[in-house]
């Protein structure tokens, strides 16, 4: 096909013009999303406001929390500090009256008052065996680590190891019973030997507990059903005991 020159004439469009309306309309729209967005950062920053309050009292309470927990262990603590004082007052007062009765009869005096003295507690016994019973252990515990703190008086930080191994021991049977790894020391373990075997004490207080030596002195060994928890949080008390008070094993 033969090419053939063709003429298109394109006219311009018209102009296109702004209106006065149209100019306040697009004016309102523009402040519209502007007002909207605005609404919008004011309502996120309540939102934002809301949650800050809210962690504010979540902390608030938390600390609350802590605190008196903190107030109840101290208390505990000063009780439990108290009665070892007391304890320990109470064993000079009967010490001072043994030596005075001990003078009386060397000097020829009639030992009547030492007479009384031991027949008191066979009459305690007789009306209530269990919690002399109770009792008993838990004074054999805390003689057995006073016995400890005595014969390493001049290494308090390796007495104090001492006891938080022990109260971990105590700790982890007492809340896994059923776990074998936890009721099972290796003697010649090296970290055993250097907090606790080596000392004076430690593994009288872990048999105190119930743990036992296995044939070939290889292991102790608690069994399960052996497992005491009134013996273990008499335990664990004992060594909290020890641990808190500056006085313990001293007096």
């Amino acid at each position: 096909m033969p090419l053939v020159t063709v003429d298109i004439s394109i006219g311009s469009p018209e102009p296109f013009y702004f209106t006065e309306a149209m100019k306040i309309k697009a004016q309102e729209l523009r402040d519209q999303a502007r007002k909207k967005k605005e609404e919008e950062e004011k309502k996120l920053e309540r939102e934002r406001e809301k949650g800050r309050i809210q962690s504010g009292k979540q902390l608030i309470e938390a600390k609350r929390s802590l605190e008196e927990n903190e107030r109840k262990r101290n208390i505990e603590f000063r009780k439990a500090e108290k009665e070892e004082e007391k304890r320990a007052r109470e064993r000079i007062r009967w010490k001072l009256k043994q030596d005075k009765l001990e003078r009386r009869v060397n000097v020829g005096l009639p030992p009547e008052q030492l007479v009384a003295e031991e027949r008191t507690p066979a009459v305690r016994i007789e009306q209530n065996p269990f919690p002399v019973r109770s009792v008993a252990k838990s004074e054999r515990m805390r003689e057995c680590l006073r016995s400890l703190r005595r014969n390493h008086k001049d290494d308090d930080a390796r007495v104090r190891q001492a006891f938080q191994t022990l109260l971990i021991y105590v700790g982890n049977v007492a809340r896994n019973p059923n776990e074998e790894k936890f009721r099972k020391i290796r003697l010649s373990n090296p970290l055993f030997l250097d907090r606790v075997g080596s000392l004076t004490g430690g593994i009288e207080f872990l048999e105190l507990c119930g743990f036992e030596t296995t044939e070939g002195e290889e292991f102790l060994y608690l069994p399960h059903n052996k497992v005491d928890m009134a013996t273990l949080n008499s335990a664990a008390s004992e060594l909290k005991s020890a641990l808190t008070n500056p006085f313990f094993g001293l007096l």
